[in-house]
């Protein structure tokens, strides 16, 4: 199976008339995020009719703020969860196969300080290798110091006694629920962001459509489905409440946010093509140290967050903590005055749920999917890793709730996302910002008006064009956030850019871009504190 080799224009005038149709979808998904775009590709991909909504951009929360790993989850084994394991490698082996320009393999270092890691983490990794099978990216290997330091030339020497190199991947995060986005439109899914569900359609006891509007305009539109899947991420629980409360029946909340900080610096910091994992820090964590689009993320975190906001803000002992462990592992630590961007992920962690009315089934430690007595089937947790697997869950549940109509499954298993070169070179993602991550869609922002016109990191005005023609940007930061990675890398690089792309973008779509809002967010991702 293929998907369109041309992209398709996205003029919003055009998908707010087709969403204003008095259409029966089969399937209408709220939520734009790695898990309700997995949804809308694969339901579309079976033939299902299709509407998505979003109430910002797609990848806004969660999707766009991952550490940007492909991994099978080594620290499953640890746990004995060999079922996890297994189904995140084949996830990861499919994804880099349909996505190759935004996904691609990375080897990764675990430095040993104490004579018994390298054995230990070694054996550990060639299991995971063992699982892998013909699947693997590449053979673990035991390294001696000598190995080590010439992988990671800036890890501290004193007290190093080798280390062990093992392969797992890397991706685009933002770029690739674009392509997700853009799949599914071409697969005949209507998708759109910026058009929030504001209510929920109840008729006689059941789930039956939403009533969202276009933040834009405040123009109201009705939707009607025979099934409605809640894929808000760490926001479900404000639809299964609206939910309950249409049909008398309150319900609990399901989800725990935890809070992820990355803290991204200059390549200098670790100039090599491989990335450091420390599995086990001083607390328990895994820190990393990934090269990506010409820049160093460190991170994560894992804290506890009580509210949920849009744009969370990192704990200063957060900031304090990678900073620190980073300082235990590299011969010239990063300092506050080296951030170069500061980003933060509110993962949507499950609470176990008892019996309060739903029906609920855990289908791994990772994901959740479950159907209120409405109807109204919500999914979350997981990771970017395993979006397609969660995809195909997401509809098994409708189809067992009697909502859709069975059809084949497993047809994203294959199915090139839009994007994809035909004979697709893979390039490594740490690689300096350019035309690679568009794929075979590279000629086409070529071709644009502004190709020659380069704005600097990486951004030229043709891509800017892009985003607004072909993949839905409305604002700068869509374009300097998701579109380009640019806020995510540096900070205030985006900042100084911001001017030049409202100019494009005003150009492009006769609104408002947002300039001073996105000025004022970016300041959020320069400052880390003290």
């Amino acid at each position: 199976m293929t998907t369109a080799a041309a992209p398709l224009p996205t003029p919003r005038a055009d998908l707010l008339e087709r969403l204003a149709q008095p259409y029966h979808y089969d399937l209408a998904v709220i939520g734009g995020g790695a898990t309700g775009l997995g949804v809308a590709v694969d339901a579309a991909a079976r033939g299902y009719s299709v509407v998505l909504v979003d109430s910002h951009d797609f990848a806004k929360g969660t999707s766009s703020r991952a550490t940007k790993l492909v991994h099978g989850g080594v620290r499953y084994l640890a746990q004995g969860n060999i079922a996890l394991v297994r189904e995140a490698l084949h996830e990861r082996t499919t994804l880099l196969h349909n996505a190759p320009h935004l996904a691609q393999p990375l080897p990764f270092v675990m430095p040993s300080y104490r004579f018994w890691e390298t054995p230990f983490y070694g054996i550990g990794l060639l299991m995971y290798d063992a699982l892998a099978g013909k699947a693997g990216l590449g053979a673990t290997q035991f390294l001696g110091r000598k190995r080590t330091l010439e992988c990671l030339p800036t890890a501290r020497a004193d007290g190093l006694q080798g280390g062990v190199k093992y392969w797992d991947g890397q991706f685009d995060d933002a770029r690739l629920a674009l392509a997700l986005a853009r799949t599914a439109a071409s697969l005949g899914a209507l998708v759109l962001n910026y058009c929030p569900a504001r209510s929920l359609i109840h008729e006689d006891g059941k789930v039956a459509g939403f009533v969202c509007e276009d933040t834009e305009s405040g123009r109201q539109f009705t939707v009607r489905a025979r099934a409605v899947v809640n894929a808000t991420g760490v926001w479900v629980d404000t639809l299964r409440q609206m939910d309950g409360e249409a049909t008398g029946r309150p319900v609990k909340p399901m989800v725990a946010p935890s809070q992820g900080v990355h803290i991204v610096v200059d390549r200098e910091f670790l100039p090599s093509d491989h990335a450091l994992m420390v599995p086990k820090t001083a607390d328990g964590r895994v820190l990393f140290a990934v090269p990506w689009l010409g820049k160093l993320i460190l991170g994560t975190t894992d804290s506890p967050r009580q509210d949920i906001v849009r744009e969370p803000a990192p704990f200063r002992e957060e900031v304090r903590f990678i900073l620190e462990e980073s300082a235990r592992y590299l011969t010239r630590a990063p300092r506050l005055e080296d951030i170069r961007s500061v980003w933060v992920g509110l993962r949507p962690l499950v609470k176990p749920q008892d019996d309060d009315g739903d029906n609920t089934k855990s289908l791994s430690r990772e994901h959740t999917v479950l159907t209120s007595r409405s109807g109204l089937v919500t999914v979350t947790g997981g990771k970017w890793t395993t979006y397609r697997a969660m995809a195909e869950d997401v509809l098994q549940k409708c189809v067992a709730a009697g909502l859709l109509s069975g059809k084949p499954a497993g047809v994203t298993n294959q199915l090139p996302l839009v994007g994809t070169p035909q004979e697709a070179v893979r390039h490594r993602i740490s690689d300096a910002p350019g035309l690679h991550s568009y794929g075979s869609d590279a000629t086409a922002v070529q071709a644009l008006p502004g190709a020659g016109e380069d704005l600097g990191g990486g951004l030229t005005v043709a891509m800017v064009r892009f985003g607004a023609r072909f993949e839905y940007a409305r604002t700068v930061e869509d374009v300097l956030a998701r579109r380009s990675r640019l806020l995510f890398l540096d900070a205030r690089r985006a900042i100084e850019l911001a001017p030049a792309v409202a100019r494009v973008l005003r150009e492009e779509l006769g609104t408002d871009p947002g300039l001073e809002a996105f000025l004022a967010l970016a300041q959020q991702y320069l400052h880390a504190p003290a």
